[in-house]
């Protein structure tokens, strides 16, 4: 299979450095055009949608942090501004909505390797697996995978 565009779904944190690395790794030996996703989950989704105030300011604060953490590291990985994609929405199926829009061939994630209870109940690298229409690569993170040189 010939990736031509590929989308990289990050949530900021510092082990989505290593997917990173995976995925301009992906698109640089298959010559591919690789876009970045990062998705603020709504605050009323994270705290069960019963918050007895407004968080309309605290929503914008996240979205203006968000927007200036995924600006430096997709320039980081020279990824340009127009395919920058900062949504707000379930992480999984905005992942698949940005996926189906512009036509992706692969979705790459980064997933913890959870396994029992925690793996049936979900983390994003498994909705997003369960529900893509394009091939995904879940790449390890976490404390469980050995460090590697940056050099590799």
């Amino acid at each position: 299979m010939d990736y031509r565009r590929i989308l990289l779904a990050v949530d900021l944190t510092e082990e989505c450095r290593r997917v990173a690395k995976r995925a301009v790794a992906l698109a640089k030996s298959a010559d591919a055009e690789l876009h970045v996703v990062h998705v603020i989950e709504p605050l009323s989704l994270v705290y069960g949608g019963d918050v007895p105030m407004d968080l309309s300011s605290v929503q914008d604060q996240i979205h203006e942090q968000a927007a200036a953490q995924l600006a430096e590291f997709a320039a980081g990985i020279a990824v340009p501004e127009h395919r920058r994609h900062l949504v707000f929405g379930r992480p999984e199926s905005e992942i698949h909505h940005i996926a189906e829009n512009e036509a992706m061939d692969l979705i790459v994630v980064g997933s913890h390797g959870r396994h029992g209870l925690a793996l049936l109940l979900g983390s994003t690298a498994n909705g997003v697996l369960h529900g893509a229409s394009c091939d995904v690569l879940a790449v390890r993170v976490g404390r469980d995978v050995a460090v590697q040189n940056d050099d590799e």
